[in-house]
């Protein structure tokens, strides 16, 4: 294969996955999805639902043991709720320390096990969703261009030059992601991107506020259904 896309359904990697599929063919992409003890198994099967419309082979990883003891609010078990606040909110609220929802080094084990799993199938690119909204202001602190830089470099030294991480939208805002899947005819209705995990997505939460902003800001609707559509 010639790709690997790590994949969790959402919007973002969904975007990444439809460019990897364009670029290659579906034949030659890889889908990795990784367990991590979250709340809810509605992202798992975002991402078995679209990796099928598109045709590509999927693997699940479970990492979940590594984030056990994590007060991180986005993990099954974790005494915090999900904020609902938008991203400079719950920024004000840490004092520029990463948000609740910030799993602990989450980009940089997700990377690292996607270069033995793309070295394990003969992959010659690593996809990744990044954007620059996500690192504004030390949310997650792993979605920048600097930590991007830094992770890339060292998965192509570790790999023999082997591998290249590609992570299209690490400078561009989230807008610019449903530009692209505009333009790729990419199945967002298809896609899971809220933190909870009920029947519709909360439209709340600061991942839900991003993803209807973005849609907005491209004069488009969101095609998923809300509970709160006017936050």
């Amino acid at each position: 294969m010639k790709a690997l896309v790590l994949f969790s359904g959402g919007l973002d990697s969904t975007v990444c996955l439809a460019m990897a599929v364009h670029q290659y063919g579906a034949d030659e992409v890889l889908a990795l999805s990784v367990y991590y003890g979250q709340r809810h198994k509605k992202e798992l099967e975002a991402a078995a639902r679209v990796a099928r419309y598109y045709g590509v082979r999927q693997i699940t990883l479970d990492l979940g043991e590594i984030f056990k003891g994590s007060s991180c609010s986005l993990l099954e078990g974790s005494a915090e709720n999900i904020p609902t606040g938008d991203y400079s909110e719950q920024l004000e609220k840490t004092k520029g320390a990463p948000v609740s929802t910030y799993v602990p080094f989450r980009n940089g084990l997700f990377l690292s096990s996607a270069a033995s799993v793309a070295l394990s199938h003969g992959c010659e690119v690593i996809y990744y969703g990044a954007h620059a909204d996500d690192a504004a202001g030390n949310a997650y602190p792993d979605t920048s261009a600097a930590f991007n830089e830094a992770i890339s470099r060292a998965i192509h030294l570790g790999s023999g030059n082997a591998l290249t991480v590609l992570a299209p939208f690490i400078d561009k805002p989230k807008a610019q992601v449903v530009a692209v899947g505009h333009e790729l005819l990419v199945p967002f209705e298809q896609t899971w991107s809220c933190y909870e995990g009920h029947a519709k997505a909360c439209g709340v939460c600061g991942t839900c506020r991003d993803r209807k902003l973005a849609f907005r800001l491209n004069g488009l609707k969101d095609p998923i259904p809300y509970e709160n559509e006017e936050a």
